[in-house]
């Protein structure tokens, strides 16, 4: 599930091929220019809080790449904080860290 946290998203729960598609519904959900330009004025950075999630794998990765795409679409900047172990291992095993906001 993705939650509006202040001026940033959180995650609770996993994030596994099975919720994949609704995760990346509800974030751009949430990033879609008309709720963004809603957000306080620090809305050019979005918070994307995975301190909550324990579970991943690889699907998790494109969902966090479809955000960060949404966002810039959106004019956004997006971060990734508390990334969990698991993405951050899958990340440089598929070779991707440096094109993740991984903070």
């Amino acid at each position: 599930m993705i939650e509006k946290n202040g001026g940033g998203l959180s995650v609770t729960g996993p994030m596994l091929i099975a919720n994949a598609s609704a995760l990346l519904q509800a974030g751009r959900d949430f990033l879609r220019p008309e709720v963004v330009a809603t957000a306080p004025a620090t809305a050019s950075e979005i918070v994307f809080d995975l301190s909550a999630v324990a579970q991943t794998d690889s699907s998790a990765l494109s969902v966090i790449f479809g955000l960060l795409r949404t966002a810039r679409e959106c004019g956004v900047t997006m971060r990734v904080t508390n990334p969990p172990a698991s993405m951050i291992s899958q990340a440089a095993l598929y070779g991707v860290s440096d094109s993740l906001s991984l903070a």
